[in-house]
Formats: structure tokens, C-alpha cells, sequence
């Protein structure tokens, strides 16, 4: 064989490695850009889970004619805005936006399960002890999920930065995705008071 015919065909068999390559990475790149948009779809149900059981709730305590307005409308209000917000998934400001939305939602939701306390009537109805015993599991699947989330953006961010993939990500316009992050304050453990006298 020539000298020629060599170069022509190490030259080929380069471009279809190359070519070879630049498929798998691209392929990888969109497999884990879907893994991470199923992940947080999966993140989305569960909170629509929760959403979903608020508001049943709400129904319930909507019936106890006596409860207090306020507290119910703040929640009521909380929910709305929470079912507002439209996430972009690479935009670290609409995740944070969602969050805090969320944490308002939950926040507002705790202070109205506080109040219902004082309601021994309201307490005692089936589908009030129905809902607390499934928020309790509702939460604990939204934690998973949040958790199995940023499984996927780590999987996702490793793939993005690594190389020789990073030169298939900018190329195609793949970025870095942000991670679901606690909520402000949460670091600080929270201070427990018990005033026994």
C-alpha cells in the first residue's frame, strides 16, 4: 500500500472517530437534559400533590363557620401565588422565585394548622385527620424528589463541565444548570423554647 492510501485512510478512520464520539456525547448531553426536566416534572407533581391537599383542606375548614377568616385567606392567597409562578428550569432566578413562593405557601399553611388547634370540632372530622396524616407523607415525598432533582443536576453539570464533553456542551448551547437550594435561614437550627413551670 502507498504512503497515500495510508494517510487517506488514517484520515477517514480519524474523521469517524471524531464523528462517533461527537454523536455519543450529543446523545449523552440530551439524555441528561431530559433526565433532569423528568426529575423536576417528578418535583412539580409532588408539590401540585401538596397544593392539591391544601386545598381540600381549606374546603374543610372553610366549613367550620366559625374559624378565622384571616388566617384562611392568607393561606388562600399564598396558594395562588404559588400556582403562578412558571419555572425555567436553567434560570436560577424563576427556581428561587418558586422556592420562596413554596416556603410561603408552607409557611402560611403551618401558621393556619396552628390556629386549627383551637378548634377541637374541626379536629375530629375525618378529612382533617386524613389530611395530616398525608401532608406528612406528601412532604417527605417532595424531599426525595427535591433530593432526587439535584442528583440529575450534578449528573447533568458533571457531563457539561467534564472534558471533552464541555466542547460538545458549548457548542450546543449547554449550560450549567442551578441546583435546588434550602430555603434562607434554614441553616440555622431553629431555637426550641419550653416554658415548664
Amino acid at each position: 500500500m502507498n504512503t497515500s492510501k495510508i494517510i487517506l485512510l488514517s484520515f477517514v478512520g480519524l474523521i469517524l472517530i471524531v464523528f462517533f464520539w461527537g454523536c455519543n456525547g450529543y446523545n449523552g448531553l440530551i439524555s441528561a437534559d431530559q433526565g433532569v426536566k423528568k426529575v423536576w416534572s417528578n418535583v412539580e407533581t409532588n408539590y401540585q400533590r401538596r397544593t392539591d391537599l391544601y386545598s381540600s383542606v381549606i374546603k374543610t375548614i372553610e366549613g367550620s363557620g366559625n374559624f378565622e377568616k384571616s388566617t384562611l385567606k392568607e393561606v388562600m392567597e399564598a396558594r395562588s401565588k404559588s400556582t403562578q409562578i412558571k419555572v425555567d428550569i436553567n434560570d436560577p432566578a424563576s427556581l428561587q422565585a418558586y422556592q420562596k413562593a413554596q416556603a410561603n405557601l408552607q409557611g402560611s399553611f403551618s401558621r393556619l394548622m396552628a390556629v386549627a388547634e383551637n378548634y377541637p370540632n374541626l379536629k375530629t372530622t375525618d378529612a382533617f385527620r386524613d389530611f395530616q396524616t398525608q401532608i406528612e407523607g406528601t412532604e417527605n415525598r417532595i424531599n426525595v424528589a427535591r433530593q432526587d432533582y439535584n442528583k440529575a443536576i450534578e449528573d447533568f453539570n458533571l457531563r457539561v463541565k467534564r472534558f471533552p464533553s464541555v466542547i460538545l456542551a458549548r457548542l450546543f448551547g449547554y449550560n450549567e444548570k442551578p441546583y435546588y437550594k434550602a430555603d434562607e435561614g434554614t441553616e440555622k437550627a431553629p431555637e426550641i423554647k419550653f416554658d415548664i413551670k
